[in-house]
């Protein structure tokens, strides 16, 4: 059965999202000269997330595990879309997909141990000897480093929201919603600050969409949900309900930061790829990567549920 927690808050997201939808579309009509385009596909995305993610909360363990392991599927494509590639990498980017099935089994199978090193021990050892092979020398460094960077935080670091449920069968489907709400809920709110009030940009080079207004204001935002919401949806305790809002900030800004520089570096030159990855899944997904395995870890360690 559907927690009841997990539905009401569900619910209490897709009105917001409504309501958001409907203010958009109502200043686009009497606002048509400006340019929109940036609100409008970010209000398409953050659909797409609530369908994701109330598949992963609401329905059983392994309908969740298969939605997740398509969203690590997907967002490691669309990183791999933005990389200069040679043919001779096709052969590494095959082996990179075939370690998320074999990830996402050690998460059935609930085999810790393997789930935490095989990805940044077994397959970055491995990784460069396909590439080797395929008598490839030129750019060596950059291809494998680049889709070594892309495993971690697209594959390691989304799947860890798979092994919530897995740990803590109980309480793992509930403080899944719980990071999703917070750390979208900070994305939104530092988007928002920082497009309209935001003056001092953190890294204008790579993302002027991020500046230090948006951060604060996000925090305290994010913070105050999380002492409020953690009772509702988690066995957490007070403490915890003030430090997970802040946990999740600082992760969702260094994931933000991170992948906004990695982006910047990788798209150099390729103007007509930056303008179709502002449409991709992946520039919603970049604080996820951070913010999932962050807290997971951190949960994990101060409590005996996981």
């Amino acid at each position: 059965m559907f927690e009841i927690e997990a539905v009401i808050t569900l619910l209490v997201i897709a009105s917001g999202l409504i309501i958001f939808s409907l203010a958009l579309f109502i200043v686009k009509k009497k606002n048509p000269s400006k340019d929109f385009s940036d609100l409008s596909v970010r209000s398409k995305t953050w659909w797409g997330m609530l369908v994701v993610f109330s598949i992963a909360t609401l329905f059983h363990p392994m309908v969740s595990l298969f939605a997740l392991m398509f969203l690590c599927f997907f967002s490691l494509k669309e990183y791999f879309s933005i990389l200069k590639t040679r043919k001779v990498d096709r052969q590494l980017f095959l082996w990179a997909y075939l370690s998320i099935p074999l990830q996402f089994y050690w998460i059935y199978i609930g085999w810790y141990g393997m789930f935490i090193v095989f990805i940044p021990v077994y397959v970055f050892l491995f990784l460069p000897l396909p590439r080797i092979l395929g008598k490839g020398t030129v750019g060596f460094l950059r291809s494998v480093s680049s889709t070594q960077w892309g495993l971690m935080l697209m594959v390691f670091g989304l799947s860890h929201l798979a092994f919530y449920q897995t740990a803590s069968p109980e309480y793992g489907a509930n403080l899944v919603l719980f990071l999703v709400v917070l750390t979208q809920l900070h994305d939104v709110v530092q988007f928002l600050v920082s497009v309209f009030i935001g003056k001092k940009k953190v890294v204008p080079s790579s993302n002027p969409n991020i500046t230090w207004e948006g951060f604060i204001v996000s925090t305290f935002v994010t913070t105050g949900v999380s002492y409020n919401l953690y009772s509702y949806l988690t066995p957490l305790d007070e403490l915890f309900g003030i430090l997970s809002g802040l946990i999740i900030s600082v992760a969702c800004f260094g994931g933000s930061l991170a992948v906004s520089v990695l982006k910047r570096d990788l798209l150099i030159g390729e103007n007509e790829k930056a303008f179709v990855l502002k449409k991709s899944y992946l520039t919603r997904v970049d604080s996820m990567a951070y913010s999932a395995p962050i807290f997971f870890h951190v949960i994990r360690y101060y409590f005996d549920f996981m």
